[in-house]
């Protein structure tokens, strides 16, 4: 009897901490890199390089796919803005210019903008289900008095048996998003306009 008590109890306490995880919010630590080469256009120019987050929320989505969730997906802008940055003045440096930080009257500039990052659930089979992943990068390159603005959507759609934890939400958003900066560095338009 004792030992039929026993078995209940932890497999509530399974149940319970199971429970506890699915419902315990995701901070992304997130690191993405571009891997794509970049069209070669300066000849050491300087460029002001500005990385911004534009989305309407840090929260990018939900592990269950639910808006009433506590289980919650969520990218810090002061944290992914640095790696933005930095992965944006080396494409730029790569494209053969000086990047700055530093604004000045004349300068070209480049603005790479993180318009969107969503994270949502996708259709459910039997046994699997499936999440939806969606950035959108937004660059604008500016040279005297004319912008030229491209739009860089990325799109994944990951099936699983189980929910992903942290670590997987990590690589998957840092795939979705280095994929982003590779479409937008990959543009040949960005280059032309900076070094006109």
């Amino acid at each position: 009897m004792q030992r039929r008590h026993f078995l209940g109890a932890c497999a509530l306490l399974l149940i319970t901490g199971w429970l506890a995880g699915c419902s315990s919010p995701h901070y992304l630590q997130l690191d993405p890199k571009r891997t794509a080469q970049v069209p070669q256009s300066g000849s050491g120019q300087a460029v002001t390089v500005t990385a911004v987050d534009d989305r309407d929320s840090e929260v990018i989505g939900t592990r269950t796919g639910s808006a009433m969730s506590t289980a919650v997906i969520t990218v810090e802008a002061h944290e992914l803005v640095p790696r933005l940055q930095a992965e944006a003045e080396r494409a730029v440096r790569e494209m053969g210019f000086t990047p700055t930080p530093e604004p000045a009257e004349g300068r070209p500039s480049l603005t790479l903008t993180l318009d969107h990052l969503g994270y949502e659930r996708g259709n459910s089979r039997p046994v699997i289900d499936e999440a939806r992943l969606e950035s959108v990068l937004v660059a604008e390159a500016t040279n005297d008095g004319t912008t030229y603005t491209g739009t860089y959507t990325s799109r994944r759609t990951q099936s699983y048996a189980m929910r992903p934890g942290k670590e997987a939400n990590t690589r998957m958003v840092n795939e979705l998003l280095s994929d982003g900066l590779d479409r937008a560095f990959r543009d040949p338009e960005l280059g032309r306009l900076l070094a006109r």
